[in-house]
């Protein structure tokens, strides 16, 4: 999808296990002055059964990118971003790690198994609405995502 167009939404996969901040996520973007269409996994097994589009997520669409949390059960964030970044049919798709940690070590991992940037998640309400707000007007207003 080319994000010029007026017509579909922007598709945004969320992998995150907190529900607090996968509705403060979806609060941010609701304001959005772009269409976007938000789904949401909570770790990192349904995140490559989302993007590989099996069993209840065959019709799911095409994600323009991912925002993904490091800390994560069943898979953690770190195993879906290596798994997406070598997968031929997926890996340009952007990631944006969106995440509590800001361990150096998690930071270098995540940009040698290629992530596209790096946000640290900040704990206060309206700093974390005005992060998500700065990833919508960067990644889906100035960026140019890839087709499908």
């Amino acid at each position: 999808m080319n994000n010029t167009s007026a017509i579909m939404p922007i598709e945004v996969l969320l992998v995150e296990d907190n529900p607090g901040d996968a509705q403060l996520t979806r609060i941010a973007l609701e304001d959005s002055k772009i269409s976007v269409n938000l789904n949401v996994v909570e770790d990192g097994v349904e995140a490559m059964a989302f993007l590989r589009k099996q069993e209840k997520y065959a019709k799911v669409p095409h994600p323009d990118i991912v925002l993904l949390d490091l800390n994560l059960p069943r898979k953690d964030g770190r195993e879906v971003l290596a798994e997406i970044k070598t997968d031929a049919t997926l890996k340009r798709i952007p990631v944006v790690v969106l995440t509590t940690s800001q361990a150096e070590e998690d930071i270098l991992k995540a940009y040698n198994l290629s992530a596209n940037c790096y946000i640290t998640k900040p704990v206060d309400f309206d700093q974390f609405v005005k992060i998500v707000q700065s990833i919508e007007d960067f990644w889906f207003a100035i960026v140019k995502l890839p087709p499908e």
